[in-house]
């Protein structure tokens, strides 16, 4: 019986060490402003066909963060839709997978007020890295939290261009 026991603690601990030693040092991703935004839209990007990195995804988030896209519903109402980070996983991960999703990054302005930051971020979609012309643009707009250790995606607050919206010149000029 003892020696029962010890074999199964030996397992669990052996296992725990085992996932220890898988989970990724995503800190470099998240030390600057720069970088957090660079992989936020690495991180979503990529050619049909490829799974996207949701562990890294999730770890850009703040523990509460959302993600808000709003625009018009069938009605025409204009409404905005919050999810958590799974839950966008859960909702887009297998639309970008079945069909590429490039999101490419146009023009970014930065405020910034001690530890909080409020970028709008500019961009344009492709389904492809081949792609010559966008089948979708829009403005994120990113809140973050600097801790004093890293950055924190708290929000992303977004909406496509359209006809009756469109992106507004001084956010389109090129970074």
């Amino acid at each position: 019986m003892k020696k029962l026991i010890l074999l199964f603690i030996l397992a669990i601990g052996f296992n725990l060490s085992a996932q220890e030693t898988e989970t990724q040092d995503y800190s470099k991703n998240v030390a600057t402003l720069d970088s957090t935004i660079e992989t936020l839209y690495s991180v979503i990007s990529g050619d049909k066909g490829v799974e996207r990195n949701w562990e890294l995804f999730k770890h850009l988030f703040h523990p509460d963060a959302k993600l808000i896209p709003t625009g018009k519903n069938r009605e025409g109402q204009t409404i905005a839709r919050y999810m958590a980070p799974d839950d966008y996983i859960k909702t887009s991960g297998k639309w970008l997978f079945e069909n590429g999703f490039h999101e490419v990054e146009l023009n970014r302005t930065t405020d910034t007020f001690g530890n909080i930051t409020q970028v709008f971020s500019t961009y344009e979609s492709f389904r492809s890295k081949s792609d010559t012309s966008p089948f979708m643009r829009g403005i994120n707009s990113i809140q973050l939290l600097n801790d004093g250790k890293r950055w924190w995606i708290v929000n992303i607050y977004w909406m496509q261009e359209s006809e009756a919206s469109p992106i507004p010149e001084k956010y389109l000029q090129k970074n």
